[in-house]
């Protein structure tokens, strides 16, 4: 076999010669004579970067068929032709259809990976020596796959790094949107106040919104690059709510310590026993805390933990929270371990509103509007309507316009409910 001579590459008939054609082939012929490959290790370096060669699944399987037509494992020197006819090739392409075969053929030799050898009739064949050695041979040549075998090596590589990091930020996103889920219902059930957004009752409704607007810019396919930025900004806010947890916990370990060394202040007096029995002066208010039981007035007392400061924010209604949860028990679903004040109450109602599809601008204009305890036992309210509310919060919405103009009150709202309930047990009575 002549090893200096190479067929044309010019394509037979009406195919066209493209500049990309012309670079491959000069590309093949200044490899080194030594240089080798092995088929298969080429052939996977293809498969891992073919996103960035351009090539399909269908098109590598092409690949794959002439590949098995080449007897060697390892490619090397000038007897790189393969010549199998559209039949036999579609067979090992696992019976790809004559069309769709060409069209595979074109787009391997378009990116570069074959180079074509055409007969002067088009057709592939081999021309044997006396010796039954192979002389020419017309058909496609894998030499690209040698001359290019660094390179497609190099983008497997970079591609593997690209899939790894990606892999990476998918891993560091789900647990961080795991954590501040949970960290997110444990600030809402138990109480814990925030310093995000001012001073004053958690407002973990707003931080749970900025959670979702993170979370709905993730793309279901992304880059690495695209999903950073989105990691590092759930890498903060978990960071953010995790601190309020934790001071949170200090907080409360600072109050049971304050709250321990209070009797041996207490014993240094021993005069007053009156300071010793609290209970004969005052009394325990389940919603707002002691009062005195000869006057009504709450007591003065040194704030011992968030909920209890919480507790004390509330303003006390002329309705008792007992008759809200008996007129709207279905609000106790809500909470995991019952409302026994009014700061439960409203955390409560926070979470309720979102089944509702209540947005949260709505829970804060109501809660502006009418004051958070009205608020929460509103949604109590249109929580136990159920279906008789077709719009809960346009609902919500005319209701906080009405307290805004001093024409609200929950009071009847509550009253109807516990008329329904007493007409219905009298009805089953």
């Amino acid at each position: 076999m002549e090893s200096t001579y190479h067929p044309p590459t010019t394509a037979f008939g009406r195919r066209s010669l493209k500049l990309a054609h012309i670079a491959t082939q000069a590309a093949s012929n200044a490899r080194p004579p030594e240089k080798v490959a092995h088929k298969w290790n080429v052939f996977r370096a293809i498969c891992a970067a073919r996103t960035r060669l351009g090539v399909s699944e269908r098109a590598l399987t092409v690949l794959d068929a002439l590949l098995s037509f080449h007897p060697e494992t390892v490619l090397a020197g000038d007897g790189l032709v393969v010549f199998p006819s559209n039949k036999q090739l579609g067979l090992r392409a696992h019976g790809m259809a004559p069309a769709t075969l060409k069209r595979h053929l074109a787009v391997l030799v378009d990116v570069g990976l074959i180079l074509r050898r055409d007969s002067p009739n088009g057709k592939r064949y081999a021309r044997k020596d006396g010796a039954g050695e192979v002389e020419i041979a017309f058909g496609f040549d894998l030499s690209p796959l040698v001359a290019r075998a660094e390179e497609f090596e190099t983008l497997a590589e970079a591609v593997r790094a690209e899939e790894r990091a990606l892999k990476r930020l998918r891993e560091r996103i789900t647990i961080c949107r795991r954590d501040i889920a949970k960290m997110i219902v444990t600030g809402m059930e138990e109480g814990v106040p925030t310093r995000i957004g001012g001073q004053g009752p958690a407002d973990w409704i707003a931080i749970n919104d900025m959670f979702r607007a993170i979370v709905a810019r993730i793309p279901r396919t992304a880059t690495p690059a695209e999903l950073e930025p989105l990691a590092e900004e759930l890498s903060l806010l978990s960071a953010e709510v995790l601190d309020l947890l934790n001071h949170h916990v200090e907080t409360q370990i600072m109050s049971r310590s304050e709250a321990q060394t209070e009797p041996h202040l207490q014993n240094s007096k021993p005069e007053s026993p009156t300071d010793l029995e609290p209970s004969r002066q005052s009394g325990w208010d389940v919603d707002f805390g002691l009062i005195n039981q000869d006057s009504g007035v709450p007591l003065e007392f040194p704030p011992s933990d968030p909920v209890t400061e919480a507790r004390r924010t509330v303003p006390q209604k002329a309705y008792p929270l007992g008759m809200v949860l008996e007129a709207c028990p279905d609000i106790l679903d809500y909470a995991r371990q019952g409302v026994r004040s009014w700061s439960e109450l409203i955390a409560t109602a926070g979470l309720a509103r979102a089944a509702l599809g209540i947005s949260a601008d709505a829970w804060r204009e109501a809660q502006e509007a009418m004051g958070e305890a009205d608020a929460a036992a509103m949604i109590a309210a249109i929580l136990q309507k159920g279906e008789a509310i077709s719009s809960p919060g346009g609902y919500l919405r005319a209701l906080s316009a009405k307290a805004r103009a001093k024409e609200f009150s929950i009071g009847p709202a509550l009253m109807a409910l516990l008329r329904g309930k007493l007409v219905k047990r009298g009805a089953v009575a």
